[in-house]
């Protein structure tokens, strides 16, 4: 197995225009989205080693929250994951892939998650 290093963000709750039904059309609601973000991994880490060795975790927060485009519509969920994926991607050449996962928490009736994962992969086009 070779090496790997992911970085992760797990439960982050973001209000997200998204919906094709009318009663979710117009209105945010809530998504529980997580990250995980395969990054080009270091030949060592010593107590010394920078940040530019990895990526501030705070970026991969920012690309499902203030990242996302206020005031657009996502009709599929799919697309909300679409858009962190490709941000991460644009941002930063050491992403090297990026699992997001994304739970519809209006309509979970007795606590089930409701939702989809998306993996992708660096694309040449992603300048890779």
């Amino acid at each position: 197995m070779t090496d790997s290093l992911t970085l992760e963000v797990n439960d982050l709750v973001v209000d997200v225009l998204t919906g094709i039904y009318s009663e979710e059309t117009g209105k945010p609601q809530p998504l529980r989205i997580s990250i995980a973000a395969r990054y080009a991994v270091a030949d060592r880490y010593d107590p010394e080693t920078p940040l530019e060795a990895s990526k501030n975790y705070m970026d991969l927060k920012f690309a499902a929250s203030e990242g996302l485009l206020k005031g657009v519509h996502f009709k599929l969920i799919e697309a909300v994951a679409d858009h962190i994926c490709e941000s991460l991607f644009v941002g930063d050449a050491k992403v090297e892939a990026v699992t997001v996962k994304i739970v519809k928490l209006a309509i979970a009736e007795a606590g089930e998650q409701i939702g989809i994962t998306l993996h992708r992969q660096r694309r040449a086009a992603h300048g890779g």
